[in-house]
């Protein structure tokens, strides 16, 4: 048989007697997912833009002239599997780390033998970092010199996007790969290919149901589908015991939606995570409504299920601005100031920061008018005709601006004793346009006040005017 990518990874000795027994009991025993794993690239679902004939990706895997990568893209969409895809595609050493267990050390050790085999064995290395999102400045800084001297060819997956989780020097020196989610098509034939392997039937409806309910993730197939076929063995047992026959034996269990059903709830509470957008969802609409009770029990649920808590922290970012606006503009510091928290704190200290931001932004007053502004601008300049700038709003600060009028008739608010003067500072066609229309809540209601006396009227916009844009 193949040896496994591990296996090859670790050692150049063919496998023994004990290798084998160990891969043959894995047959048996291991997870769903990872019985169905490919061991080639024609057997990936999914990801044809990557891995499908005369696909950039599959050239230079089956060329073996990967250079370093970033694989990116949401879970169970095929990164890993296609990483370790290269052991069999590559005439260089595989290796294969964790950054959730990994560290410097590790990276060193790595970096050490992929110098010594490639002075001694005239061999290059490839080295597979998993979860490369989670290792810190420091750690992909360590693999950063590996990478520039060409020591190794670093792969990385990451279901984070890259430019908020890697160091730019290390970005830059990388090829990234997006991973999309996988079509409600990919998620059928990959379960249908489950229930042949596993001798399986499932009712089409549930069929649906599974497909529906894995929002684009391979690996939640095969999870929910493994519980949904105990499920199903276990009645065609006791179906069999009904009947006497004592035995299931050509029968060809079928899968039923309160299999699908059953397995989703049971999934949950195994891994003790519920859904994920379910529970941000709460989260925002909780802090939305300012309830600080149910903000702290959507954020508990979501920590203690294991999310990432700077995925929580960029949200609240995101609700400060979008939700608290100007009613509280100290909101988006505090939010800001809790995200950094995170990062320099970790867990699971940095709930206290989170719940501390979590209660201010549940309280704060609300507006959302900065964000209704930005999203009326938005809609105007993708689709009303593009103004130019007006001549005076031009950059004069080149030599010949002057000649060609460029800030000619611009005036300095700060020369004005009031500070600000009675301009037009809109292209012509959007004269009049107003996209900020302040609220009367919090802080904001001074800044209306102060907005309105100067525009010179006490009304509000003309309906449709601010309000043009999606409403939230």
């Amino acid at each position: 048989m193949t040896p496994s990518p591990s296996s090859r990874a670790g050692s150049s000795r063919p496998p023994d007697l004990f290798d084998v027994a160990v891969a043959d009991e894995l047959k048996v025993r291991a997870p769903l997912a990872a019985r169905l794993r490919p061991t080639r690239l024609d057997e990936v679902v999914g990801q044809r833009h990557l891995l499908g004939p005369g696909a950039p990706l599959r050239a230079l895997v089956e060329d073996d002239r990967l250079s370093s990568a970033v694989f990116f893209g949401p879970p169970g969409t095929g990164k890993t599997t296609v990483a370790r895809l290269l052991a069999e595609h590559t005439a260089r050493r595989f290796r294969a780390l964790s950054a959730v267990d990994a560290g410097v050390k590790d990276v060193r050790n790595e970096l050490d033998d992929a110098r010594r085999a490639l002075g001694a064995e005239g061999r290059g290395t490839i080295l597979f970092l998993d979860e490369v999102h989670r290792f810190n400045k420091a750690q992909q800084d360590a693999l950063l010199s590996g990478v520039e001297e060409g020591v190794i060819v670093l792969v990385g997956a990451t279901t984070e996007n890259p430019f908020f989780a890697l160091n730019a020097p290390l970005l830059s020196r990388s090829t990234l790969w997006r991973f999309e989610a996988l079509t409600p098509a990919d998620l059928r034939e990959l379960a249908e290919r489950a229930l042949r392997v596993e001798g399986f039937k499932a009712d089409p409806d549930a069929l649906s149901r599974l497909v529906d309910l894995a929002e684009g993730d391979a690996r939640a197939v095969l999870t929910t589908l493994e519980v949904a076929m105990a499920l199903a063995r276990g009645r065609a047992r006791s179906t069999a015991t009904a009947m006497e026959s004592g035995s299931t034996s050509g029968l060809l269990p079928m899968i039923t939606m309160e299999d699908i059903e059953g397995a989703r709830e049971t999934r949950a509470f195994r891994h003790g995570r519920e859904e994920h957008y379910d529970l941000i969802s709460a989260l925002i609409k909780s802090l939305r409504g300012s309830d600080p009770d149910a903000g702290l029990y959507w954020m508990a649920r979501l920590i203690e299920a294991g999310e990432d808590p700077r995925f929580i922290a960029r949200r609240l970012v995101i609700l400060a601005s979008e939700d608290v606006g100007m009613a509280d503009p100290h909101a988006l510091g505090i939010a800001t100031a809790a995200a950094q928290a995170v990062e320099f704190v970790g867990l699971p200290e940095a709930g206290l920061n989170l719940a501390q931001a979590v209660v201010h932004l549940a309280l704060a007053p609300k507006s959302n008018r900065a964000a209704l502004g930005w999203w009326a601008a938005q809609a105007d300049v993708r689709e009303r005709p593009l103004g130019a700038v007006p001549p005076e709003l031009r950059d004069a600060h080149y030599r010949g601006a002057g000649a060609l009028g460029h800030g000619v008739g611009y005036e300095y608010p700060h020369d004005d004793p009031r500070g600000f003067v009675e301009a037009v500072y809109l292209p012509e066609g959007l004269v009049g346009r107003r996209y900020y229309e302040p609220s009367e809540h919090g802080a904001e209601k001074a800044l209306a006040e102060r907005w309105r006396a100067r525009r010179g009227d006490q009304g509000s916009a003309e309906p449709g005017q601010v309000h043009s844009a999606k409403e939230k």
